[in-house]
């Protein structure tokens, strides 16, 4: 999702859209092989999907530009844990740092933790025990002049300690 549409809750509002995937994405399957495309990435025991791509950001020389994307993607963020609060709870906060560091060092970082890693710093995360599962939102870029994406992730119980914030 790219449009500027609106973010409050109800029908046919991105929220509500966010919410609808990320309920598709924690009851269906993993993939079985590693897959990327437009929407995402994914593979055996876990799935992240890009909710929304901000703006260019190449010729943002005085950096407004990346201000006010960042600030955007902070709002839907908040939302989305705000909205997830009622039948989750608070979230975790997982800092992904460290596993860039790990990763970096040779150590073997689980999928989508190594992935998310090299683009966002920091993820709220929940437990999702009835479906042997975690769910995580971040939001980040891969490099200064490309957009922030907004991420939702879901990933097998076991390659994420939510007890812990490093690997």
């Amino acid at each position: 999702m790219t449009t500027t549409e609106p973010l409050e809750g109800g029908p046919g509002t991105a929220l509500d859209a966010y919410l609808a995937l990320i309920d598709e994405m924690l009851g269906g399957p993993f993939p079985e092989t590693d897959v990327h495309d437009a929407t995402g990435w994914g593979g055996p025991g876990h799935r992240v999907r890009v909710l929304r791509v901000g703006r260019d950001l190449w010729n943002d020389d005085d950096g407004r530009g990346r201000e006010e994307s960042w600030t955007q993607m902070q709002a839907r963020l908040d939302a989305l844990v705000a909205a997830l609060g009622p039948c989750r709870g608070d979230p975790v906060v997982v800092d992904l740092g460290s596993y860039l560091v790990a990763g970096c060092n040779g150590e073997d970082v689980p999928e989508p933790l190594d992935s998310l890693s090299q683009q966002t710093v920091m993820m709220q995360a929940w437990p999702i025990p009835e479906r042997d599962r975690w769910l995580g939102l971040s939001f980040g870029q891969a490099d200064r002049e490309l957009p922030f994406r907004l991420f939702a992730a879901v990933g097998a119980a076991g390659s994420l300690d939510l007890g812990a914030d490093t690997p």
